[in-house]
């Protein structure tokens, strides 16, 4: 009988697919999963991303696993079934120019990613996996078109790899995703390594994060659609509304009703908090979010509605945009997904500046 350390192997068989040819100025992504014989059944791929344009260009670290995953990057289906991400899923303050890697024009980077610590691969199959970003939430030249209104003149491209994973069952047996679900009414705080004035000052961010969802709900009970709705998810269609409704009334019924702990270890200082969307609700606080104010933009109110929303018993939110202006960009270039961004969450609940 295996091991609990094989537990979670896995065992694949590859077929490689190399990524297509870069439209004219992009990046292109290659995901590289032939493995050497060492590597079969360590469920990792070779990511290398590539700058196919005659100038350089300046690539989000956060969007790419260069400096590890912290959020849900890839895409990976197995029988054309979406897996489920159980990695971390970060809020940051708006990107600086620290948070930009250089690429020189012909210039690769590449990093070796190990899928399997962060997606639920234990079923076994075919699997097909795909970088999920594009050029706005990645290339700094796109989020500057973006910004200032015309149509980026650059691009990502790169077409899937497919590879066959063994089963390992127990892989993720300390999966929470079935815990916390909304219903179970027991509003407790509970804390980890978090001094008294910092219990003090959650347990009022959670009340006031409680308040936020409170308003946003009745609004879009109200069935308003203002520019406070269209500032932040973009035009409004029903069927849109009616998703943002639904994660609101879940993100008032969690923040209201259920029982959360507040881990104080981390101490990355240009991090408000991260959260792991299959385990409600834990979140974890991080630097930004202890100089943060208790409401207002980037609160530590509104950061706990951004992470609540991370949760898959929740919203299931992503995050394809960091800032207000990134935020509204976004509302106005792709409302599908605003409506899945956590940030945009945030901003609509915290609603500062007013809008109606």
């Amino acid at each position: 009988m295996m091991g609990k350390a094989m537990l979670g192997t896995l065992l694949l068989a590859c077929a490689f697919a190399g990524s297509a040819a870069a439209a004219p100025g992009g990046i292109s992504v290659h995901l590289d999963a032939s493995g050497k014989a060492a590597d079969i059944g360590s469920g990792k791929l070779v990511f290398t991303m590539s700058n196919d344009a005659g100038a350089p260009l300046h690539v989000l670290r956060w969007q790419t696993p260069f400096d590890g995953v912290t959020s849900d990057l890839f895409s990976v289906e197995r029988d054309g079934v979406a897996v489920a991400y159980v990695g971390p899923m970060y809020k940051r303050a708006a990107p600086r120019a620290a948070d930009y890697v250089e690429l020189a024009p012909g210039e690769s980077r590449t990093v070796e990613v190990d899928l399997s610590a962060y997606y639920d691969m234990k079923a076994g199959g075919q699997y097909a996996i795909r970088y999920a970003r594009d050029a706005q939430s990645v290339l700094l030249e796109a989020q500057q078109a973006a910004k200032a209104g015309v149509a980026a003149t650059v691009a990502i491209d790169g077409e899937a790899v497919t590879l066959w994973v063994d089963g390992a069952p127990g892989a993720f047996d300390d999966d929470m995703s079935t815990q916390g679900v909304p219903g179970v009414l027991a509003a407790t705080n509970s804390f980890v390594s978090c001094s008294n004035t910092r219990q003090s000052q959650l347990a009022t961010a959670r009340n006031s994060a409680v308040t936020y969802a409170t308003n946003a709900k009745s609004y879009l009970d109200a069935g308003t659609h203002g520019s406070r709705y269209t500032w932040w998810f973009g035009t409004y269609t029903s069927s849109r509304y009616s998703t943002v409704r639904t994660h609101f009334t879940n993100l008032k019924s969690a923040l209201s009703s259920q029982p959360y702990t507040f881990d104080c270890t981390c101490t990355d200082r240009n991090t408000y908090a991260y959260v792991y969307p299959t385990q409600p609700y834990r979140v974890y606080l991080c630097g930004a979010f202890w100089s943060a104010p208790n409401t207002g933009t980037d609160s530590r109110a509104g950061t706990l509605v951004h992470e609540t929303s991370h949760f898959n018993v929740v919203a299931g939110t992503d995050d394809w945009a960091y800032g207000q202006t990134a935020a509204h960009n976004l509302a106005n270039s792709n409302p599908s997904r605003a409506i899945d961004n956590a940030d945009s969450h945030e901003y609509f609940a915290e609603n500062n500046p007013a809008r109606n």
